[in-house]
């Protein structure tokens, strides 16, 4: 069970909750951020395999202080369906700077551009940061096309230690400034906590990677930073799972997070992952969060990432986050599935008629 408190809710409803729940035989966990949730999580250590008196939905429901209560199927809490702070059903949702009051509306605005509504938040750019006229060329490029931002890793999880691993603070500060004289926001990644303040000063989105879904630590640090977060699917993640991982942030405290399918690993070895495309019609009945597709990871092969970059527009994608470099094949990282400036600027204008077509 998930138990979502009223943000007005005192420490002595709260502990009356927990009080109610641990007397018989229940272990809670307690995530504070804007709302405290919580979650009744299998059996307290040194009771029984189950608890001895089962507590009701409804009983919890009517307590002072308690805004929403969710089944769960018992030692997994299902948090996704509907989802416990990211979508509540009853209220307009009200995250910070800009956010909708009307509660038909999606997403939320990050400086002058909203990530969710009628307009496409596409953001491009390569894997990584290599050097200034690189990151200029390519910004210059996403802006005159008609991209949102500029997206670039300057921290990079790569298999191999010995391959390139990112140019660090020093490349986040050229990203930045490309992005900045083309007014663009910029994208950029974080593998672990301490790197959180740094990034902060110089991204406008926090991004976490498919191998870093599962870091719950991480997670709830991004929920305390208050930065925008474009939160990966997992390699071989469920979309409840997925879901989840986003959980951990809205709890935290930040409501502003960005879903990215980027696909999955499957039995196929013609691509380098499968691109799911059915959950972004999921995604979009499940949760009032943007959700954005990764058409390049999806596929890991650059001729795939136009049409499946358009598909996932007619699918109800609100944008694309795609890898693109001045001249791909010399890419530090992701060479193959990275594309030109010109396809990057197709793929752009393409998503515009794809949106129209289907009175976006």
């Amino acid at each position: 069970m998930i138990i979502v408190m009223d943000p007005s809710a005192t420490e002595a409803q709260v502990a009356d909750v927990v009080e109610r729940l641990s007397r018989t035989g229940i272990r809670v966990l307690r995530l504070d951020g804007e709302r405290v949730v919580l979650s009744t999580a299998g059996p307290a250590p040194g009771t029984e395999s189950s608890p001895t008196t089962p507590v009701g939905t409804e009983a919890i429901a009517d307590m002072p202080g308690v805004s929403a209560t969710l089944n769960g199927d018992g030692a997994t809490p299902m948090v996704a369906a509907p989802h416990a702070t990211a979508a509540p059903e009853d209220e307009a949702w009200d995250p910070d700077n800009g956010a909708p009051t009307d509660a038909e509306e999606r997403g939320f605005q990050v400086k002058d551009r909203w990530i969710g509504g009628a307009e496409l938040f596409i953001a491009a750019g390569p894997c990584s940061v290599e050097d200034a006229d690189t990151m200029d060329r390519t910004a210059a490029a996403v802006a005159a096309a008609g991209g949102a931002a500029l997206r670039a890793g300057a921290f990079k999880p790569r298999s191999s230690p010995y391959s390139f691993q990112g140019m660090g603070e020093t490349g986040l500060a050229i990203a930045h400034d490309a992005a900045a004289a083309h007014g663009l926001l910029l994208v950029s990644e974080v593998l672990d906590a301490t790197q959180i303040p740094i990034a902060a000063r110089y991204v406008d989105v926090l991004q976490v990677g498919a191998r870093n879904m599962y870091n719950t630590s991480l997670l709830r640090e991004l929920g305390r930073a208050r930065r925008p977060v474009l939160l990966k699917r997992g390699l071989a993640a469920t979309i409840d799972e997925w879901l989840s991982a986003a959980e951990y942030i809205v709890a935290a405290g930040n409501p502003r997070v960005i879903l990215c399918e980027r696909g999955i690993r499957t039995f196929e070895t013609a691509t380098r992952n499968t691109l799911d495309l059915n959950a972004i019609p999921v995604l979009r009945e499940r949760t009032r969060l943007p959700v954005l597709v990764d058409p390049s990871h999806g596929t890991g092969r650059r001729v795939y990432v136009r049409p499946l970059a358009r598909a996932a527009i007619a699918c109800g994608a609100d944008g694309l986050l795609v890898e693109a470099h001045p001249e791909p094949d010399r890419a530090a990282s992701d060479a193959a599935q990275t594309v030109d400036l010109e396809t990057m600027a197709q793929v752009v204008s393409e998503a515009e008629v794809m949106k129209r077509a289907i009175a976006r």
